[in-house]
């Protein structure tokens, strides 16, 4: 008896991992994962309700399960690897992007470092250690904002707020949220605009008042494989009146260390050279930062970049060969 237990129990443990790796499962997605019967599965889920556990379940061919929202927060099952990811970003939040969730940072890291293993607290000190954040004086989102935006992204919900684009004007959008982008200190979603039936990526510490907005859409297509790739073209490339595209002579690795992903990005050609795509507010400023790369390199358009280059040699020329002072 006393190993039937153990087996349930440790079933119980398997199923509610499941529950809590996905949202949704079919009934017979989850007798062929846990090698039961139909039968038990159901009791299983029962036992599962009677420990508090909001286990929600559809029924027919296509019927399954999933884990719903209770009137309190159930346990959670986190693996080694997932329990240090959790406790690095809790200790990290006050000093990143997102406001409002120092306090309550503190006191989620007081209750997981309680029940962790020391070995895994010797790893998350270990990294602590040699970690030192520096203070951002960058645009910041509440936490609020980026809650609602992620639930309405994974829930198909349409949006609704008010938008500052790079000019500086206010406007109302309407979109259909689909991916919530991180890069650097900043936040971007990615949604499909209602009014332009077009894809466009917001800032997210530029928008005011999100809110659901009552209708919901179906997911698209996104516009790339890629969708991280995607962003950091639109945020470092898209948005600049002046645009170029250049090959430098030497590897893609080389070069990534010096292009931040706010400022261009790169293509490797091969194991010897790479295509950069760069953007900027005017032609000079180009030219300036193509000097910076120490590489050979050459332009592939615009013409207009060639011309500022040839203009900017022969004033370096001149510098050059003008006496000391």
């Amino acid at each position: 008896m006393l190993e039937s237990m153990l087996e349930t129990s440790a079933r119980l443990l398997r199923l509610l991992s499941l529950f809590q790796a996905r949202r949704y499962w079919s009934g017979a997605e989850l007798v062929e994962r846990l090698e039961v019967t139909s039968r038990t599965l159901r009791r299983d889920v029962d036992r599962l309700r009677h420990l508090g556990y909001p286990v929600h379940s559809t029924s027919g061919t296509s019927g399954g399960y999933q884990l719903g929202a209770g009137a309190t927060l159930p346990p959670l099952l986190l693996d080694d690897e997932e329990a240090i990811a959790v406790a690095v970003g809790l200790r990290t939040s006050a000093s990143g992007s997102v406001t409002g969730i120092e306090e309550s940072s503190v006191r989620a890291l007081a209750k997981l470092e309680q029940v962790l293993p020391s070995r895994l607290r010797r790893r998350i000190s270990a990294l602590h250690s040699f970690i030192v954040p520096v203070a951002n004086s960058g645009p910041t989102v509440q936490a609020a904002t980026l809650s609602l935006i992620a639930g309405a992204c994974r829930d198909n919900d349409g949006l609704r707020f008010g938008y500052r684009g790079n000019n500086g004007v206010p406007g109302e959008r309407i979109v259909e949220p689909h991916r919530l982008v991180s890069s650097g200190r900043r936040w971007y979603l990615v949604a499909w605009d209602a009014h332009r039936k077009d894809w466009r990526t917001f800032r997210v510490d530029r928008i005011d008042r999100p809110a659901l907005s009552g209708l919901r859409f179906s997911a698209r297509k996104l516009p790339a494989e890629d969708i991280a790739a995607y962003v950091s073209r639109g945020v470092s490339y898209d948005q600049y009146p002046h645009r170029a595209r250049v090959i430098l002579h030497a590897p893609v690795a080389r070069i990534a260390e010096m292009v931040p992903s706010t400022a261009g990005t790169l293509e490797a050609i091969d194991d010897h050279s790479c295509l950069l795509h760069i953007g900027s507010y005017s032609i000079e400023m180009l030219a300036g930062y193509l000097g910076m790369f120490g590489v050979d390199f050459e332009v592939s358009d615009p013409p207009e970049l060639v011309e500022q280059i040839r203009r900017m040699s022969e004033r370096f020329k001149r510098a050059a060969n003008s006496p000391t002072r």
